[in-house]
């Protein structure tokens, strides 16, 4: 395949302000007997897709992408790869929220009243979402659990600080903002810089690790919070930091589940409980616990994440054959 004489049509989401730039057009192209052999092959042969379409002049250096596959696995009505400025997610939950309205939307998949059931195939396993009459979605989340909790990490300029690292389809290291020294109400910078040192920290003190895929055991980035955690404190406010620094408009939707089992884990949530999140846009999710999820080696739980997408266009990209700034380049 030559990507570079393709023209590329895309539909433009968000969810909470975070963009999701859904990408249909290279289904064909992309093989794999699973979703991971999928994501090996784009990596290897079509990495500049994921330039082309994330970076600069069409996108930004905080862009986020949708590529959809075959799906292959039962119970899956379309299958994904999510792509950023560093590379490829195993989960994200506010593309879910975005593809579930999607799907329906496309007639992929039937409407059904009062929720119509949406399978999306991810890197992580399979999401199961529902689609309400009113556009919200809610998904559950593949086996999320606690990884280490108060796990002490040295952070430059900080000193020793407790962090919690979870799973939540993607591995984070979350602890309140004031512990390194930052506000969420501060400067964004200084927030990105804080978890960006806090993500560089925890990689050099602990491995992470994925009962089930080699693939999944890396740590994805930091949740910095406002330190509430518990639902009887009202909304919890967090940024997610994640990839090449990266900043989440949204709550997050991997790191909201992430946050929910390590709350259950700490005992500050009981199942059932709803517990709302809120991001730097004002954008709020909504999480539960469902219950317990079997996952060999941990006590692991499934998390049920609401939220609402929008649309906000359509668009057609194309690459001048003498266009080499064109091919993509990022500015800090």
């Amino acid at each position: 395949m030559n990507w570079q004489t393709r023209t590329f049509d895309t539909i433009e989401m968000h969810t909470g302000g975070e963009p999701v730039r859904i990408i249909p057009g290279l289904i064909d192209d992309i093989h794999g007997a699973d979703i991971l052999a999928k994501r090996r092959d784009m990596r290897e042969r079509l990495d500049g897709v994921r330039k082309l379409l994330m970076f600069e002049p069409r996108g930004h250096y905080d862009m986020y992408g949708a590529v959809l596959v075959r799906p292959s696995l039962p119970g899956a009505d379309l299958a994904v790869l999510f792509i950023h400025n560093e590379g490829y997610s195993t989960m994200c939950g506010h593309a879910v929220i975005a593809l579930a309205r999607y799907a329906v939307d496309q007639g992929l998949v039937a409407r059904t009243a009062p929720l119509t059931r949406v399978g999306i195939e991810c890197p992580c396993g399979l999401v199961t979402a529902w689609l309400a009459e009113d556009g919200s979605v809610s998904f559950d989340s593949v086996p999320a659990f606690a990884f280490a909790l108060d796990h002490e990490v040295e952070v430059p300029g900080v000193g020793r600080i407790r962090v919690d690292i979870g799973y939540g389809g993607a591995f984070y290291a979350v602890a309140p903002a004031a512990r390194l020294g930052v506000s969420l109400d501060g400067r964004l910078r200084d927030i990105v810089d804080a978890a960006t040192t806090l993500s560089e920290a925890a990689r050099r003190s602990i491995s992470v690790r994925h009962p089930e895929a080699e693939d999944l055991g890396f740590l994805y980035g930091s949740i910095l919070t406002d330190g509430n955690e518990r639902a009887s404190d009202g909304p919890s406010r967090n940024v997610c930091v994640f990839a090449d620094a990266e900043v989440d408009r949204s709550p997050t939707g991997s790191g909201v589940t992430t946050r929910m089992a390590l709350r259950h884990a700490h005992g500050l949530v009981a199942t059932g409980e709803t517990c709302q999140f809120e991001s730097i846009t004002g954008a709020r999710f909504s999480a539960s616990v469902n219950g317990a999820a079997n996952l060999p080696g941990h006590d692991a739980v499934t998390v049920r994440v609401s939220g609402r997408a929008h649309y906000s266009g359509k668009a057609s990209w194309t690459l001048e054959a003498d266009d080499d700034i064109g091919r993509g380049f990022l500015l800090r």
